[in-house]
């Protein structure tokens, strides 16, 4: 099937909404990977299945606001 004809968001939840909890797209990205690595440790250690990637586990956190970010004032 050709995907061109197909209309979808391939980016759920979009870069813009991510935006919206983390300001900066580097310091969102190196969220994102360093959630996903606890998530896929935390399940290898207790020997659970995930039902989904952790980085999309870790966006999801992100976007519905699980996860937040704080950085501190003098940095």
């Amino acid at each position: 099937m050709n995907m061109k004809g197909m209309e979808y968001d391939m980016l759920y939840p979009s870069l813009a909404n991510l935006l919206d909890h983390v300001n900066s797209r580097y310091l969102l990205v190196n969220i994102i990977a360093r959630r996903a690595r606890d998530i896929s440790a935390s399940s290898g250690e207790r020997d659970e299945p995930l039902d989904d990637k952790p980085v999309s586990r870790a966006i999801m956190e992100i976007a519905t606001g699980e996860l937040r970010v704080t950085i501190p004032e003098d940095l």
